[in-house]
């Protein structure tokens, strides 16, 4: 029997695996996210944009519920079930896209996606960070959510360009067939639960138990509400910029092949970039990380209310990634500094409720708003609210190392 060690070097099979799983499930959000608004325009005749963003209301919430249940039941049944789970729910999704006869069929395959998502992503979340330790935790999550939003930012601009060649269905969404087949044989038959070494860890922790993990994660620990509270509003821009940034763009007179390129830049940038950034959460205090990266996000939102050309939109979006990659790996690597290893899941799980909560509460504000006022309205609301989110972390939260 093999002795365990945490490490990312000792470790660094079962640690790339877990890569290469993690980007499936990015994929599988890449495949919807460039086109489902042109699909409802164009297909289902949908004016309205809070109809249209109906379905990442519906994503939203039902990955972030499925999020909680998976951290908080991650050390009784073990991570890897969950994630085989979580694959077997992404099975049907793309055929519901391909053969979806009404709206309400394309809701449905969101309610399955954020299965998917919740499950199978947290899963791998919690896996990396049992494997690694605290060392290069920051690292570690770096790699994993790099993995997942280059993913996203790929798939999403091969379904906008096979759309644009060949219609929005069915090409588009055969990709999604691929993807769940992989991610599941491979989690069964590869992929090995990571439980045994969250009491490795738990034998040299000084952090102490959390008296009530939801309660603390959600707002009354200072530390881990202030994350809490910086990833819902991350998700929030990030449900508008899904829901809304293709239609500003088309608003703007861009081709679909435009579209595509512009669309693919934002979540490219966040996903290479964290790479990188990830590393910076080992090395610097994560409370300016995170201000200085809302301050970021919140400042290009802000920039697409005037930006005109190929050029601006482009520009803007670099930003915003590198902003939303400094503080998206950040966030995961502070909750797990300041929660015990025997509680990690769990917190990770209620701040993953919370964070994708976002994206429900970003496109139900943004769709009111663009369609009482205006879609510029919209953007400079959710830019507002990014740059308040980043004054919190910045007056509430302690320094973390």
């Amino acid at each position: 029997m093999s002795v365990k060690k945490l490490g990312l070097k000792e470790n660094w099979q079962q640690f790339s695996l877990l890569v290469l799983v993690n980007a499936f499930v990015g994929g599988m959000v890449g495949m919807e996210r460039s086109i489902l608004p042109k699909l409802a325009e164009i297909e289902f005749h949908l004016a309205a944009k809070t109809a249209i963003l109906s379905f990442i209301v519906v994503f939203g919430i039902t990955k972030a519920l499925t999020n909680y249940f998976a951290g908080a039941l991650a050390n009784q049944y073990g991570r890897k079930k969950l994630l085989v789970i979580g694959w077997v729910f992404a099975l049907p999704v793309p055929f519901l896209l391909i053969y979806a006869p009404s709206w309400s069929w394309i809701i449905f395959a969101n309610v399955f996606l954020g299965i998917n998502q919740g499950l199978a992503w947290s899963s791998t979340v919690v896996m990396k960070i049992d494997l690694v330790g605290p060392k290069n935790r920051g690292f570690a999550m770096g790699i994993n959510e790099a993995a997942g939003y280059l993913a996203v930012g790929a798939v999403a601009f091969l379904s906008a360009s096979i759309a644009n060649s060949y219609g929005i269905r069915p090409y588009s969404f055969y990709i999604g067939i691929l993807l769940s087949i992989l991610g599941l044989l491979t989690s069964i038959f590869l992929v090995k639960d990571t439980r045994g070494f969250v009491q490795l860890e738990s034998e040299n922790s000084n952090v102490p138990l959390l008296s009530n993990v939801f309660k603390e994660t959600t707002w009354k620990n200072p530390n881990l509400g202030s994350i809490s509270q910086g990833g819902l509003v991350n998700n929030l821009n990030d449900g508008m910029i899904w829901g809304l940034f293709p239609m500003l763009l088309l608003s703007k007179g861009f081709s679909i092949a435009e579209l595509a390129q512009i669309i693919a830049i934002y979540p490219s940038v966040w996903g290479l970039s964290q790479l990188f950034t990830g590393k910076l959460a080992d090395k610097f205090p994560k409370k300016s990380l995170l201000f200085w990266g809302m301050l970021l996000q919140g400042s290009a939102i802000l920039g697409f209310i005037w930006a005109q050309t190929f050029f601006a939109f482009a520009s803007l979006s670099v930003v915003l990634g590198l902003g939303t990659a400094v503080v998206y790996p950040t966030f995961l690597a502070a909750i797990a500094d300041n929660t015990h290893p025997s509680q990690r899941a769990q917190s990770i799980g209620v701040y993953r409720l919370w964070r994708d909560l976002g994206y429900a509460v970003g496109a139900i504000l943004t769709g009111l708003l663009a369609d009482f006022w205006s879609v510029n309205t919209a953007i400079f609301a959710i830019g507002s609210i990014t740059l308040l989110s980043a004054i919190v972390i910045q007056l509430r939260m302690r320094l973390v190392s």
